[in-house]
């Protein structure tokens, strides 16, 4: 983005005077020069908002199996279908992407990060397509890229032999030598271990160093006890490479879903807030409610509210968490907008979150407290 001005805009003040006034947000070179009192209410009401999204994978409900069961073990067999067939139609891949960004932009969104699977399936496909949608929708819209791996990258074979050429890293790594990419994630959950998500968490932050990216993990995605969670890991991992000097200080660590970490008790919260603010990690934890309500807990009993309480979580630990959507129209969530915004009234119910201050703090932990670069995510497979 270059010069604009986006007028008539409610800024979510946590002062009721403010947060009821309109103003004209001035931007110059992409970044915001300054905010103004708005001095004539025309045109339309905004609220600023960024944007987590998957683009590769949106709106493809329609080229899917037949939804039986709606688990994650059938989303992930029904999509990996679809993604077969995606390198073989590289305009309806573009067509899907450029819906999900053009309406996001409807919704007020200004800026995303835009997951892009990387496998051996796919390959780079997802990709090219992703920066292609990034330069020509640049006058719309910040997007932001992150190349992920949704499959596993740390099987026997990837890890013990030299030629990574036919592997999903294979293709990951080949991937990292294009430009426009400024993220990498993954999903260690997918792994086979401990063991291997470990490996998985450890490749990931390797990549990231050796290409200055930006780091967005997909992890704990589950509400089994009995599982260890893997964010500690992920917190000594980065402690000890700060420590070696193998981190930029532009860099930032996005933690996704987390679901896991609804089940800490006070003990943990508080544990996990001492770890990242005495050692001032560069570390985000992003609720996914549309994606976590949707797929977890299903055979619990009563089935819990599977998503990261971010008002709770500010108010007793002062642990700001985002939150974004995902997954626009597919398997994993057949349900919801592209919306951000849309985010808030659900909080208010799964939160029961309907006071005035708790509003506030959903629209601010949605929409201000969290920069594009730790926070954003939207599907492009």
């Amino acid at each position: 983005m270059g010069d604009i001005t986006i007028r008539n805009v409610f800024l979510p003040f946590h002062d009721p005077a403010k947060a009821t006034e309109l103003y004209n947000v001035i931007c110059q070179s992409g970044k915001v020069h300054a905010i103004v009192k708005s001095s004539e209410h025309d045109g339309e009401v905004w609220q600023e908002a960024q944007q987590l999204d998957g683009g590769d994978k949106c709106f493809i409900l329609d080229k899917c199996d037949r939804l039986l069961t709606g688990d994650f073990p059938e989303a992930l067999r029904v999509t990996a279908a679809a993604k077969a067939q995606f390198p073989h139609d590289l305009d309806d891949l573009y067509e899907r992407g450029k819906r999900l960004i053009v309406e996001s932009v409807e919704s007020g969104v200004t800026c995303m990060r835009a997951h892009v699977e990387i496998d051996a399936t796919v390959k780079q496909s997802c990709l090219k397509i992703a920066l292609r949608l990034k330069k020509d929708l640049s006058h719309l819209c910040d997007i932001q890229i992150a190349v992920f791996a949704q499959d596993p990258i740390a099987s026997g074979e990837t890890r013990d032999a030299g030629d990574h050429s036919l592997s999903n890293l294979g293709e990951m790594q080949a991937a990292l030598v294009m430009d426009g990419i400024e993220a990498i994630g993954s999903a260690p959950y997918v792994e086979s271990n401990i063991d291997e998500s470990r490996w998985n968490v450890q490749c990931i932050f390797d990549l990231a160093w050796d290409h200055k990216l930006h780091v967005d993990f997909h992890l704990d995605y589950n509400l089994d006890s009995s599982q260890t969670p893997l964010i500690w890991f992920v917190l000594g991992e980065l402690q000890a490479r700060i420590a070696a000097g193998k981190w930029d200080d532009r860099m930032h660590v996005c933690i996704g879903h987390a679901t896991r970490l609804t089940m800490f008790s006070s003990e943990e919260w508080t544990k996990f807030t001492n770890i990242v603010k005495s050692a001032h990690l560069p570390v985000t934890l992003v609720g996914l409610p549309q994606s976590d309500l949707y797929m977890m807990g299903r055979s619990l009993e009563p089935i819990p509210r599977g998503t990261l309480n971010v008002v709770e979580l500010e108010r007793k630990y002062g642990v700001q968490v985002a939150m974004a959507v995902n997954n626009v129209g597919n398997a994993f969530t057949p349900q919801g907008p592209p919306d951000p915004l849309a985010l808030c009234p659900l909080g208010v119910a799964i939160f029961q979150a309907g006071t005035t201050a708790a509003s506030q703090a959903l629209v601010a932990l949605n929409v201000v407290q969290t920069p594009l670069y730790q926070y954003p995510e939207i599907w492009l497979i």
